[in-house]
């Protein structure tokens, strides 16, 4: 089987090859954001032409993308209209009682200055169903909805979410109102909540299936022109996206639920860290992964992600109730702008440079000071990126550096610079801190997983202010989100809400709505064409203690529905309260609160391969000499420092910092006083000398 890894990033993109055979070719592109198919086919294109392999040969794609997230970010979402029960339609605006910033009386909220349906595309309808078994009340009065429908179509609204409020506990209004849309406006892009989010808490539900509608056309187009563009060129390969709790879809079930896609690009590196860590000896890491616009953080305890609880899964200030790995991201990378602010203050992001302008040192017309051009300027990065296909020119680093920071703070270049690298440094360990201390986790336990195209620049550093003992830095770093591409599975997932007590727990109806999720799952993903054998089914319940305002997710066993089933769900509940909260409460009643099955179409993982052993002389892969400043005693001081190029270490080859470690997809930096060994797997280990 051949499979073509593809990130799509905001300064670069990403693309692994791989095959039964062992072969591996990583490429890296520079992203086109108006149109990030065109830099991902030239990248597969290069790929194949470099490797002489034919289009048809091409298995499988996996492709993980940013474009719902910037979306929603960006604010440049379709016209999406909502259909709603009358005099609910002012959901999605009132929201919780929660704020950004809760004593502010001038923050913009974001779901109110730029909603995803605006009020004036929002419609009430009667219709009524009711609590607990969802038993009409009210008839859906079908003329006010063709009514709604013609008014949308009248105005191009794009896209019609439909949000009823107990349609989760019957569908069947939203089903109807789905068949009106489409015999009055057959083009339009539908969402139904009760297929999105069938679950209580209405506004998530509401703003959850409203985002779905406000990214779906845009995504849909794109992955239709992607897959038109695949085969117009030759390419049969089944296409399939990442999602946000750590799974693959394929496009077509991507394009009828897009808000999976949201804050999925930093999953595929979490699961190429888990992957690439198992082939070391360490179980704990802090993954750090750094692109061009942003870094990405996740604390894998024993190399298991943790999820974010759904009432705090949000994108841009939107609840989007979605399965998601937890992830922290914050605006520091490659490209995150250096500057002083109306107060005198030296910041470093969250803006970015991105892939267009870029940094100064691109010579793409940027003029404002980047963290690559600091980097450049102390000597961490060559002059040619990209394996030698992207030039850089120090001297526009140097003039943007001097003029927008070293006069203003009479600092000479190198304090300019190594304070550009301090401040985002710093930025990276305050997240890195509230994504672990403030969780419980001490950092000093941990390795730092050092990843994306800068990650390795900065990991030392980190590490050695955090206390952290090891650096794990994998074999491909700049496309490691590629990597985990091509070791996922595909996955879907689907829910019920139950609201039912442990204690009196109706087990036929429990039993029947397993089954009937289990089903779902079944059917996608033989529609996807997975073999039975390739087919895994797992059960889940949220759960809560009776009272309590917030779930947690918990295994649930297999098989026949009975009292056991009950038991151990229960026991699984109060060991993960107590783990989460430090106690368990086992005299109060839990209550059932949602059911989810998670259906899995198992891929055959990449399977690693060994480097040739060490030739005994690490002076074969000294490529060059140069002076690399670094911070000593808080002075910037200049080091003789050699370059290596990493495709010519063998294992067991050990690195002594200072050193200066090149390959395509990546600069990995040795500080001074730190070693590097490089292990069977061609991974480097870095020991940081922690000061005591």
């Amino acid at each position: 089987m051949k499979r073509i890894g593809v990130d799509v990033g905001g300064t670069f993109t990403d693309f692994i090859y791989v095959d039964d055979d062992g072969k591996i070719e990583v490429y890296k592109t520079s992203t086109t954001p108006h149109d990030p198919s065109i830099g991902m086919m030239e990248g597969i294109n290069a790929v194949c032409d470099k490797l002489g392999i034919e289009h048809s040969e091409i298995d499988e794609i996996f492709h993980g993308t940013t474009i719902a997230t910037n979306m929603v970010l960006e604010h440049k979402g379709a016209r999406a209209g909502m259909i709603t029960t009358k005099g609910y339609r002012d959901i999605i605006h009132i929201a919780r009682h929660k704020r950004p910033t809760n004593f502010s009386i001038v923050e913009d909220i974001p779901w109110q200055k730029y909603p995803v349906c605006q009020r004036r595309d929002r419609y009430g309808v009667e219709e009524r169903v009711v609590s607990p078994n969802g038993d009409e009340l009210i008839p859906l009065n079908e003329e006010e909805v063709r009514q709604a429908v013609r008014k949308m179509k009248k105005d191009k609204v794009e896209a019609i979410a439909v949000c009823f409020l107990f349609s989760f506990l019957n569908p069947a209004h939203e089903q109807r109102v789905k068949e009106i849309i489409k015999e009055e406006y057959p083009e339009v892009y539908i969402s139904l909540s009760s297929e999105v989010l069938p679950q209580f808490r209405e506004y998530e539900r509401f703003t959850t299936t409203g985002l779905n509608a406000y990214i779906g056309p845009t995504t849909s187009r794109y992955i239709k022109q992607l897959r038109k563009t695949l085969v117009e060129q030759g390419y049969t390969a089944n296409v399939h996206l990442m999602q946000s709790f750590g799974g693959v879809a394929s496009a077509e079930a991507a394009q009828k639920k897009p808000v999976n896609l949201l804050l999925s690009g930093p999953v595929g590196g979490v699961l190429g860290a888990i992957w690439t860590t198992k082939l070391t000896d360490i179980n704990n890491v802090i993954t750090l992964d750094i692109g061009g616009t942003s870094a990405d953080i996740s604390v894998l305890a024993d190399l298991k992600p943790s999820m974010k609880h759904l009432l705090d899964t949000k994108v841009g200030g939107y609840a989007a109730m979605v399965p998601m790995i937890d992830v922290g991201t914050i605006g520091a990378g490659g490209g995150s702008m250096a500057y002083i602010d109306e107060g005198g203050f030296f910041r470093v992001g969250p803006q970015s440079a991105g892939a267009v302008p870029g940094p100064a040192c691109y010579n793409r017309g940027g003029e404002e000071p980047t963290v690559s051009d600091a980097n450049i300027i102390l000597g961490r990065l060559g002059t040619k990126l990209l394996g030698g296909r992207m030039e850089i020119k120090p001297e526009l680093a140097e003039k943007a550096i001097m003029s927008r920071i070293g006069e203003p703070l009479d600092k000479n270049l190198d304090e300019a610079a190594l304070g550009i690298i301090d401040i985002m440094n710093n930025n990276m360990i305050q997240e890195i801190e509230k994504e672990s201390v403030r969780r419980g986790f001490d950092p000093r336990e941990f390795a730092l997983f050092a990843c994306g195209g800068a990650g390795s620049l900065h990991a030392c550093s980190v590490a050695r202010e955090l206390g952290m003992k090891q650096v794990v830095v994998p074999l491909n770093p700049g496309a490691l989100c590629a990597v985990g591409l091509v070791n996922t599975d595909l996955m879907y997932d689907f829910s019920k809400t139950e609201m039912q007590l442990a204690s009196n727990v109706d087990l036929e109806s429990l039993k029947k709505d397993y089954a009937s999720l289990e089903k779902k799952a079944h059917d996608r993903l033989i529609e996807d064409n997975m073999s039975e054998d390739e087919i895994v089914i797992q059960r889940v319940a949220d759960c809560r203690y009776e009272g309590q305002g917030y779930e947690m997710r918990v295994p649930v066993i297999g098989g026949e529905v009975t009292e056991e089933t009950i038991e151990k769900m229960k026991e699984s509940f109060h060991i993960a309260h107590k783990k989460q909260f430090g106690r368990s409460y086992r005299q109060v009643d839990i209550e059932i609160v949602n059911i989810r099955v998670i259906g899995t179409g198992e891929i055959e993982d990449l399977e690693p391969i060994k480097i040739q052993k060490s030739s005994g002389n690490i002076e074969d892969a000294v490529v060059d000499e140069r002076m690399v400043t670094f911070k000593v005693d808080e002075k910037p001081v200049k080091m003789s420092t050699k370059v290596y190029d990493r495709t010519k270490f063998g294992a067991g080859d050990v690195i002594n910092g200072p050193a200066i470690i090149n390959q395509m997809d990546t600069t990995i930096v040795v500080e001074p006083g730190c070693v590097g060994r490089v292990n069977d797997y061609g991974i480097i280990v870095i020991d940081i000398n922690v000061e005591e």
